[in-house]
C-alpha cells in the first residue's frame, strides 16, 4: 500500500522548503510553492546551483505573508497581499512569463543578504505559464518551478540510494512535493496514472538532476554526492534520473497519510540502467 508521508512546499524558488501536513492543489500545483522567485538585473531566475548560499534562507507561511529568515540578518515579511501595478517578463530556463516585482525594500534585504543585485517577483493569478506541451494537455500550467507541478519520490528510493553511499542524504537533497512509502525502489518511474484524494495525477517525465542535490540544505556546503553514485546505476541518455514530474486533474486538499491509488503504469521500460564501466 502507498501513502503519503511527507508533503514540502517551496514559496520562493530554490529557497529552504517547508513540510506541510496536508497541501491544496490548486491548478499550478500546491498552494504558495513557488509563487515568488528571485531575478537578476536581466529579469533571469537565479538559483542554488550558482549562489549556494541561498539553501540557508528559511521560509515560513505565516498569517500575513511569508516570513524569510538568514542567519545573522534576521528575517524580513513578504506579504501575500499588495498592489502592483507593473508587470513584467520573466525568464525561467527558456520559458518567460509573467511576474510582478514585490517591493524595493525587499529587493534590497535580498541583496544583501546573497551579496548580489537582485530582486523578487510574484507571478499574480493572471499569469499562466504552460506545462511543456510535450508532456502535457494545453492548458495545464505550472508556477515558478523548473517545469512540473509536482514531483513524487518514494521512500524506497532514497533508501536504495543511501545503501550505497557512505553518509547518507536526507530527502530535503531532492526537493520533492510528495514523498511516499510502500512499494519498492524508484516504483514512481513507472507510475502512469494515479489519484490522491480524488485527484488526478499523471506521470509526464522521469526528473533529471543537477548539483542541487548536492548542496547541503542545512549548511549550503557542496560535495560530490549523490550525483557521483547516482550516475553509476541511475544514467539515461546521459542525465541522472531521480523521483518523476507530475502534471494533474482536479484540485482539492491531499494530506500526509493519504492513500495514493496507480490507476495504470506506463508501458514501456522508462528507465534502463545503465552501470559505468570501471577502470581497470
Amino acid at each position: 500500500m502507498l501513502r503519503i508521508s511527507e508533503l514540502f512546499i517551496y514559496p520562493i524558488k530554490s529557497l529552504g522548503g517547508i513540510t506541510v501536513n496536508s497541501a491544496e492543489v490548486t491548478s499550478r500545483g500546491l498552494k504558495y510553492d513557488r509563487r515568488w522567485m528571485l531575478v537578476d538585473e536581466h529579469n533571469r531566475f537565479i538559483t542554488q546551483r550558482e549562489h549556494t548560499q541561498m539553501a540557508l534562507l528559511k521560509v515560513l507561511i505565516g498569517i500575513g505573508g511569508l516570513s524569510v529568515t538568514y542567519p545573522s540578518k534576521g528575517s524580513i515579511l513578504i506579504p501575500y497581499q499588495y498592489n502592483y501595478q507593473v508587470k513584467h517578463d520573466v525568464v525561467i530556463w527558456d520559458d518567460a512569463c509573467t511576474g510582478v516585482y514585490v517591493s524595493n525594500e525587499i529587493d534590497a534585504w535580498f541583496s544583501e543578504v546573497l551579496n548580489i543585485k537582485c530582486r523578487l517577483v510574484y507571478m499574480p493569478d493572471d499569469s499562466e505559464r504552460e506545462v511543456d506541451q510535450r508532456y502535457a494537455l494545453p492548458g495545464m500550467i505550472t508556477s515558478f518551478a523548473d517545469g512540473y507541478p509536482f514531483l513524487l519520490i518514494g521512500q524506497a528510493s532514497l533508501d536504495d540510494l543511501n545503501s550505497k553511499l557512505h553518509e547518507v542524504v536526507p530527502m530535503d537533497r531532492f526537493r520533492p512535493n510528495i514523498v511516499f512509502t510502500g512499494g519498492n525502489a524508484f516504483e514512481e518511474d513507472q507510475m502512469n496514472h494515479l489519484t490522491i484524494s480524488g485527484i488526478d495525477f499523471y506521470g509526464a517525465k522521469l526528473c533529471a538532476r543537477c548539483v542541487m542535490t548536492t548542496i547541503d540544505q542545512q549548511t549550503g556546503i557542496k560535495t560530490k554526492e549523490p550525483l557521483k553514485t547516482l550516475a553509476g546505476y541511475r544514467l539515461k541518455s546521459n542525465k541522472i534520473m531521480f523521483g518523476q514530474n507530475l502534471i494533474h486533474k482536479g484540485s482539492g486538499t491531499i494530506a500526509i497519510g493519504d492513500m495514493i491509488s496507480v490507476l495504470s503504469r506506463h508501458e514501456e521500460e522508462r528507465f534502463i540502467v545503465q552501470q559505468k564501466a570501471t577502470s581497470k
